[in-house]
């Protein structure tokens, strides 16, 4: 069998973040803080910025540049779009000021307990086919990847590949080219292939998360957005849950 590979890697960064979920009794990490394990790992995400209070919230989209997502930050909500507070092409100022005070009042009624810490701007994402990697820790066989198209697809018809980690790169492309819907990543009728070789290099560098860090018991990547050939890739949203 090939080697698993690996990737110079930032542990500590990682490290520190797991210590200060613990330090605060939860064992649940949503986006606002698991982007920068994604970072820590060699995965780029969209620019993203947390905002207190709605002028702050303003201020940072224009940073960031219209059209900007806003999304609830809570460490309580994990499953933002559920209870409504994702909010995609926020085009203006007026606009970043009513949605983040009705995301806010969303959450607080949805989830009344929830902790808040404001919400996220972030820049959107254009293109691109968004795809789901995920692992679970198996009390048998360890950690297992799964990988499938993003969406509706993982939803309604289950097109998934799954791998006992650790990975070689074989394992990794066997993944993706094990999906029905692998006809997509490849281009069909016209569209350019995805970056085949970014997703391979994705998949191993979270099966090394999950092997690094065996307090991790689960984490899923989705959106992991793939641009076309040469253009890589960007995770944009991950919740992670520790043992």
């Amino acid at each position: 069998p090939l080697a698993p590979e690996t990737f110079a890697v930032d542990k500590d960064q990682v490290a520190m973040a797991l210590q200060r979920v613990r330090q605060d009794g939860r064992v649940a990490m949503g986006d606002a803080e698991a982007r920068q394990i994604l970072e820590a790992y060699g995965i780029s995400t969209p620019s993203t910025l947390l905002a207190r209070d709605a002028d702050e919230a303003v201020e940072f989209a224009a940073q960031i540049g219209f059209p900007v997502a806003i999304k609830i930050a809570s460490p309580d909500i994990l499953h933002k779009t559920d209870v409504g507070c994702v909010t995609l092409n926020v085009a203006n100022p007026n606009d970043v000021r009513d949605v983040f005070e009705l995301t806010v009042y969303r959450a607080s009624r949805y989830v009344p307990d929830a902790e808040i810490w404001g919400c996220l701007v972030q820049e959107m994402v254009f293109g691109g086919r968004e795809v789901i990697v995920g692992m679970n820790r198996d009390p048998h066989f360890g950690p297992v990847l799964m990988f499938g198209l993003g969406g509706i697809y993982v939803e309604a018809l289950r097109d998934v590949a799954f791998r006992v980690v650790p990975l070689d790169r074989r394992d990794a492309r066997e993944m993706i080219t094990e999906i029905q819907t692998y006809h997509l990543l490849r281009g069909v009728r016209g569209d350019k292939p995805s970056d085949l070789g970014a997703l391979a290099d994705a998949l191993l560098r979270l099966a090394q998360l999950a092997t690094d860090f065996s307090e991790i018991v689960e984490f899923d990547v989705n959106p992991l957005t793939v641009f076309d050939e040469g253009g890589g890739l960007v995770g944009i949203d991950m919740r992670l849950v520790l043992a």
